[in-house]
């Protein structure tokens, strides 16, 4: 099924004396970006999360919070002293050499230093890690299940959407093409002048690089091409949609091949309501390009 990059899910689970709020959120991304704010003291925990992320997303931004607390106060988060002092003494440091250059710096509250990493450490001889640990995998695996069925919806209208905007593309390819066909003899007209002035200042030039001139004068008049690879990218864009699997660069891709025709479209079209036509073709494309900027 069709995935968005974008989505978001979270699950609030306890055991073990610890509650916990799990976060997982996805936006757009040129590859797979996975970041995770953790706790540092479970060992293996990071290194398993980003192997079971890896394995079932292909693309996009992601973050995943885990926010861990003890149940009560049964004492089990330690304030680690010695880092601690490294903080403080790093800190006055900082505010020493502000002051020389002479910059002022906002005050530090307890909260901020506290919630500094590796500030708070919690007995791993009173933990039964392994246990947490599974408890913790197991609403992950919930909370990314949920994650995946939003990034699946929200792909789901995105398909919808491009699929409708493919229809309005080969829309306009159509009425590009009738356009073309019927101003087909004023265009014969127009290279038939053309190649009348071209002879008449012939004398002496090489026939070979005149026939050149004369195909490169028809060439520039016949849309035919532009047409053809529009509807050529149409139909690769459905098949695309049918793919399974991460489509995302082949679909932006074929984007710039669509804009690419649109733009030769309009330089060659000769004809003010062919220009048009081409204009809203590069309007619309970009629409879809905007749109294939969320498709994983």
């Amino acid at each position: 099924m069709r995935q968005s990059m974008t989505g978001f899910a979270s699950t609030q689970g306890q055991d073990h004396g610890f509650v916990w709020g799990l976060e997982i959120r996805g936006v757009n991304g040129k590859g797979l970006d996975l970041r995770l704010r953790l706790p540092d003291w479970i060992e293996g925990l990071e290194v398993e999360l980003r192997k079971r992320l890896s394995s079932q997303l292909s693309r996009g931004n992601v973050q995943v919070s885990l926010r861990l607390n003890t149940e009560g106060s049964d004492g089990l988060a330690r304030l680690d002293t010695g880092q601690l002092e490294s903080v403080l003494t790093a800190m006055a440091q900082i505010e020493t050499e502000a002051m020389n250059r002479g910059l002022s710096l906002a005050p530090s509250t307890a909260a901020d230093i506290v919630g500094l990493r590796g500030m708070m450490t919690t007995e791993a001889a009173e933990i039964d890690q392994t246990a947490l640990r599974a408890s913790l995998l197991t609403d992950f695996d919930e909370a990314v299940s949920d994650f995946i069925a939003m990034r699946q919806s929200e792909g789901q209208k995105l398909a919808e959407i491009l699929n409708r905007q493919l229809n309005e593309v080969d829309s306009l390819v159509d009425k590009s093409e009738e356009l073309a066909i019927a101003r087909a003899p004023q265009q014969a007209e127009k290279l038939r002048q053309q190649l009348s002035r071209v002879l008449e200042n012939a004398d002496g030039v090489d026939e070979a690089r005149l026939a050149q001139e004369l195909a490169i004068i028809a060439v520039k008049a016949d849309v035919t091409e532009e047409i053809d690879r529009l509807r050529a990218h149409v139909a690769a864009s459905r098949e695309l949609l049918a793919e399974a699997g991460s489509i995302g660069r082949k679909f932006d891709f074929l984007m710039q091949e669509f804009n690419r025709e649109a733009n030769t479209l309009c330089s060659k079209s000769g004809d003010a309501e062919l220009t048009r036509l081409g204009l809203s073709l590069k309007t619309l494309i970009d629409q879809m390009r905007e749109q294939v900027q969320n498709v994983e």
